[in-house]
C-alpha cells in the first residue's frame, strides 16, 4: 500500500530510507514533518513541490504529483527483502541455494537408479582421490622445478655469513630461498647444516627462519590462480591463500624488531635446549607423504638436494655441479700411494675418482640439458598439470557437494561449539590444522588442498584462518621430529634449537593475531581486500606473487648487500610513507572529519597513484595488441 505525497523541493526520492509515519496528519521524511493527503481527505496544506508549483487543493495535487512514497510497513518489508538480496549477493557467504541439488530425491529413485547413483558416487570418490594424488605430485614436481631454477643461487646466497649478520638481509634470504625451493623444510635443513658447521650462528639463523615462514605460502597462492575462471570463486580462493601471507608478514613486522632488540627467541630456546637430555632417535623420522608420492615423482625427476648444502658450506662450487641425480649408485675409486715420512715408508689409500655403477631411472637421467632448462620444462609442465587437476577437482567437488551433503559438510566444518564453549572452536581448528599438517608432512600441501575448498564456498575464510595457523604449527613440529632424528649430537642440539625458534615464532604470532577478536579480524580483512582486488583485476594475482615473494625481497636484499646506509636511506622513508598512507586510509573510513579536507580522499593525487584503473587499461591494451599480433600470424 502506498500514498502520494508532496515532497520538499530539496528532497530526492532515493533518499527516502528513513521514512516513517507520525500520526495521521504528517509523515516524517529524513526527520522533517511533511504534510500529506490520502484520497478523500482534505488535509493537504499549501506546499511547494519538485516542479516549483504550489497546490492549494487535493484535486490539483492528485492531478500533478506522481511521486510514490511507501508507508512505514511497506518500507520495512522492502528493507527486509533488500537485506536478503544483499546477504545472498555477498560473495563471501555461499548460500544454501547455491549448493542446491537438482537431482531427484533418493526415495523417488528406482532400484536401478539407486544402484546407478551409488556406483557414480563411489566412482567420484575414487576419481577425487586420484586427482588429489596427482595434484600433490604436481606440487612436488613444481618444487623440484623451482629448486633447479634457483637452488644453487639459494645455496650461494646463504654462503656469505657476514651478510647474514644483517637481520633484514637474513629475512629476505629466507623468503627467497623458500619461494625458490618451495619447501621451508629444505631451507631449515640447510640452515641446520650451516649452524652445525659453525658457518652460521643460531642467533643469525632466526631471521632466515622467519623468512622461510613467509616464503612457504607462495605455493597455495599459486594454486589459488587455478580458480581464476570464476570471479567469486577466485575472490574466495585468493583470500583463503593470502590470509596465510597476511598473518606471516604481520607477525614478522612485530616480532623481528622484538627479536633484534631482545633476542627472546634465541634466549628462550637456548634455555630449553640447555636443559634437554634426550638423545637423538632416528626412528622419529617419518615421511608419510613422500612414501606415497615418490614412486611417481621419482620417475619424472630426482634431485640431489645435499649439493645445495655443500654449496652453502663452500664444499663445492655451483658451476661445477648439477642438482639432477643421474647416477643412483656410485663407488669411490681408491689407490694406494706410498711415500716416505720421517725416514719411514708409509702406504696410504686415497680417492682417485668415482665409479658409476647404476644409472637412475627417470625422464632426465640421460639428458645433457642443464639444470635451468630442465627446471623451466618441469615448471611449465607441472603448472599446467596442477591447474588442470585443480580445475577438475573444483568441478568434481561442486558436483559432489550438493544438496544435503553440501549443507552438512559446510555446517560441520564451519560450526562452532555450543553455548559458552564457542570461543574454543578456533583453537580446536588450530589443533586440527596442526595434526593434518603433521600427517602430510607439509604445510604447503595442506594449505594448497584447503584453497579450492575455500573457493567453492565449503570452508569459510573465518574457519580457514585458524586452520592455516595450525598448519604453521604442524610444520614446526615436523621440524622438531627431524631434529630429534639427527644422529650427530651437535646437529641434534642445533637443529632442535632452530626448530624451537620456528615453533615459538609461530606461537608468538598466534598470541598476537588470534585470541583478541579485534586483532583476529585484521589478517582476515586484509585477505578480503586482496581477494576483492583480484576479483576486479585478475592480473593482480600474478603481480602480487612476483612483488611479494620475489621483487620486494630481491630489492631489499640488494640494498642490504650494498650496505646498511643504502638500506636505511631507502627503507626509512618508504616505511614512513607506508605508515602515513595506512593511517590516513583508516581515518578516511572511520573518522574523516579528523583529517584536513584535502586528505579526506586521494582525488588530489594523479589517478595512477591511488587506483589500478590506469594499469588495468594498459594491460588490456597490451593483451589486445598481443591477440591481434597472434591473429595476424595465424592467418
Amino acid at each position: 500500500m502506498s500514498d502520494r505525497i508532496c515532497l520538499p523541493k530539496h528532497y530526492h526520492p532515493n533518499e527516502g530510507k528513513s521514512i516513517g509515519c507520525d500520526g495521521d496528519s504528517e509523515q516524517k521524511i529524513n526527520g522533517d514533518a511533511v504534510p500529506y493527503s490520502k484520497p478523500g481527505e482534505k488535509k493537504l496544506s499549501v506546499f511547494q513541490c519538485h516542479d516549483n508549483a504550489v497546490y492549494h487543493d487535493e484535486e490539483s495535487y492528485l492531478q500533478h504529483v506522481t511521486i510514490i512514497v511507501p508507508f512505514a510497513e511497506d518500507i520495512h518489508e522492502s528493507n527486509a527483502s533488500t537485506n536478503e538480496e544483499e546477504v545472498h549477493s555477498d560473495p563471501w557467504n555461499v548460500m544454501n541455494n547455491d549448493l542446491k541439488n537438482d537431482e531427484p530425491n533418493w526415495s523417488d529413485l528406482s532400484i536401478r537408479g539407486k544402484v546407478k547413483r551409488l556406483a557414480l558416487g563411489f566412482l567420484k570418490i575414487i576419481l577425487l582421490a586420484a586427482l588429489l594424488y596427482m595434484f600433490i605430485c604436481s606440487l612436488d614436481v613444481m618444487g623440484s622445478a623451482f629448486t633447479l631454477l634457483g637452488g644453487t643461487a639459494a645455496g650461494e646466497a646463504v654462503s656469505d655469513s657476514e651478510l647474514l649478520n644483517n637481520p633484514i638481509a637474513g629475512l629476505m634470504i629466507g623468503v627467497l630461498m623458500t619461494a625458490l625451493l618451495q619447501s621451508s623444510s629444505t631451507t631449515t635443513s640447510i640452515i641446520v647444516s650451516m649452524v652445525a658447521s659453525d658457518i652460521l650462528g643460531v642467533q643469525q639463523s632466526v631471521p632466515i627462519i622467519m623468512g622461510a615462514n613467509i616464503g612457504t605460502s607462495v605455493t597455495n597462492t599459486i594454486v589459488a590462480m587455478g580458480q581464476v575462471g570464476e570471479r567469486d570463486q577466485f575472490r574466495r580462493a585468493f583470500a583463503g591463500a593470502t590470509v596465510h601471507d597476511c598473518f606471516n608478514w604481520l607477525s614478522v613486522i612485530i616480532l623481528l624488531p622484538l627479536e633484534v632488540a631482545t633476542s627472546y627467541l634465541y634466549r628462550l630456546t637456548g634455555a630449553i635446549v640447555g636443559t634437554t637430555t634426550a638423545d637423538a632417535n632416528e626412528e622419529l623420522s617419518v615421511d608419510f607423504l613422500k612414501v606415497i608420492t615418490k614412486p611417481l615423482t621419482n620417475l619424472i625427476i630426482q634431485l640431489d638436494k645435499k649439493l645445495i648444502n655443500d654449496i652453502a658450506l663452500g664444499v663445492v662450487e655451483s658451476e661445477d655441479v648439477s642438482l639432477v641425480k643421474r647416477w643412483c649408485e656410485t663407488e669411490d675409486l681408491y689407490i694406494n700411494v706410498t711415500r716416505t715420512v720421517n725416514g719411514s715408508v708409509v702406504t696410504e689409500e686415497i680417492t682417485n675418482g668415482t665409479i658409476y655403477v647404476e644409472r637412475c631411472v627417470h625422464i632426465f637421467a640421460k639428458t645433457t640439458l642443464n639444470d635451468a632448462v630442465i627446471g623451466a620444462i618441469l615448471l611449465i609442465v607441472s603448472l599446467s598439470f596442477m591447474m588442470a587437476c585443480l580445475v577438475l577437482l573444483v568441478k568434481l567437488l561442486q558436483s559432489m557437494l550438493k544438496g544435503n551433503i553440501a549443507k552438512l559438510t559446510k555446517k560441520v566444518i564451519n560450526a562452532n561449539f555450543p553455548g559458552k564453549l564457542s570461543f574454543l572452536t578456533g583453537y580446536f581448528a588450530i589443533l586440527v590444522g596442526a595434526g593434518l599438517t603433521m600427517l602430510l608432512q607439509s604445510s604447503s600441501v595442506f594449505t594448497s588442498t584447503l584453497t579450492p575448498l575455500v573457493g567453492v564456498g565449503v570452508v569459510t575464510l573465518e574457519r580457514t584462518y585458524p586452520l592455516t595457523l595450525g598448519a604453521n604449527i604442524g610444520t614446526t613440529i615436523t621440524g622438531l621430529l627431524a631434529a630429534l632424528a639427527s644422529a650427530d649430537s651437535k646437529d641434534f642440539q642445533d637443529g632442535l634449537q632452530i626448530a624451537l625458534c620456528h615453533f615459538f615464532f609461530n606461537i608468538s604470532g598466534i598470541i598476537l593475531w588470534y585470541p583478541v577478536p579485534l586483532c583476529r579480524r585484521i589478517p582476515i580483512k586484509l585477505a578480503k581486500m586482496l581477494g576483492n582486488t583480484t576479483a576486479k583485476y585478475r592480473w593482480f594475482a600474478s603481480l602480487y606473487i612476483l612483488l611479494v615473494f620475489f621483487l620486494l625481497p630481491g630489492v631489499v636484499f640488494a640494498l642490504s648487500v650494498a650496505g646498511w646506509q643504502y638500506l636505511v636511506a631507502f627503507g626509512v622513508p618508504f616505511l614512513a610513507l607506508l605508515v602515513f598512507v595506512i593511517t590516513v586510509n583508516v581515518l578516511q573510513s572511520k573518522k574523516p572529519n579528523c583529517l584536513p579536507r584535502i586528505l579526506r580522499n586521494w582525488d588530489f593525487l594523479p589517478l595512477c597513484l591511488h587506483s589500478l584503473e590506469p594499469l588495468d587499461r594498459l594491460i588490456s591494451k597490451l593483451r589486445h595488441m598481443c591477440n591481434c599480433f597472434s591473429c595476424r600470424h595465424s592467418t
